[in-house]
């Protein structure tokens, strides 16, 4: 039987986008390396400034952001100059390190008109001897990462290894992150060799067990558990999971092995140490009221997008 079911919950991270939010959670705050997760979407009403959207400049450290479209478009920019439009079955991958700025942006005035807005974005925390990295950016195309069909099965390994299979994902701790189809009645089990594994439940329904899971629900594995999920309807699912890397402090977007670091991190961005991205530098989201003690593990409402 799963260790824990996890509900997600509303959570606002733009005037007009709000997610359902996973991970963390106050019973389970990691599934491995895995410290984050939202699900925005499917959003498809028409707004009258797709611009209320945007979720502004915002600072990182310590771990590396996945972002990935079902559908939609988002302009990703960041404190090293980048400027990465992600579309669907592409993969934003942005490790924080010693700490970099990004912006999300939705400038296409067509989106909510063509398939509208459907993505998950995930942190992955970064081994101890790893927080300090220089930052760096990279996208991925849909046909760098492997796909495997079968009897009613399609999936594309995000990151990681998993079903004998290794993405091009330059990775940083043993992980997999993969995204899965299911036609009615098929059936699949989890990735083996990791210590701890989740199944986010991200359209239609899988039967376990003589239990079924739903849309916005995380089944989280013990290391032993031979679990075989089967669709009850065409199902999409995020498998997830790795090696723990030991307790993380989260505050805001920060997340550290450190509660000093996360202090550090919260001076540098006040005192712009973490620069802007310097096509995207007009506004920013501004520090967090820590209405807290200094490096507490509760987390003041972090933004989806890393």
């Amino acid at each position: 039987m799963p260790e824990i079911i996890i509900d997600s919950r509303e959570a606002a991270i733009s005037d007009s986008l709000s997610v359902k939010r996973i991970l963390p959670f106050r019973q389970r705050r990691m599934v491995g390396p895995f410290v984050f997760l939202d699900h925005a979407g499917p959003l498809s009403s028409f707004l009258t400034d797709i611009t209320s959207l945007d979720v502004l400049p915002h600072p990182h450290i310590g771990l590396s952001t996945l972002t990935y479209l079902f559908s939609g478009s988002v302009t990703h920019r960041d404190g090293l100059g980048v400027e990465q439009i992600i579309k669907p079955g592409e993969v934003n991958w942005m490790t924080a390190g010693k700490g970099v700025s990004h912006s999300e942006r939705f400038e296409n005035p067509e989106l909510l008109k063509s398939g509208g807005l459907e993505m998950l974005q995930t942190w992955i925390a970064l081994p101890k001897e790893k927080e300090e990295l220089t930052p760096s950016f990279v996208n991925y195309q849909p046909n760098q990462l492997p796909i495997l069909s079968d009897k009613g099965v399609w999936m594309r390994l995000i990151a990681g290894e998993a079903f004998g299979q290794k993405s091009s994902l330059a990775i940083h701790s043993p992980l997999f992150y993969v995204h899965m189809k299911l036609d009615k009645n098929a059936t699949t089990n989890l990735p083996h060799g990791y210590s701890e594994r989740g199944v986010y439940v991200a359209k239609g329904a899988v039967e376990l067990g003589g239990y079924t899971y739903k849309v916005g629900q995380l089944i989280v594995f013990s290391k032993n558990e031979d679990a075989v999920l089967t669709a009850k309807e065409n199902t999409e699912l995020m498998l997830l999971g790795g090696e723990s890397l030991g307790e993380r402090f989260i505050w805001w977007n920060f997340v550290s092995s450190s509660k000093e670091r996360i202090e550090q991190a919260k001076e540098d961005w006040l005192s712009g140490k973490i620069s802007l991205p310097p096509n995207d530098s007009d506004e920013f989201i501004p520090l967090p009221v820590n209405k807290l003690k200094p490096g507490s593990n509760e987390n003041p409402a972090p933004g989806l997008m890393s």
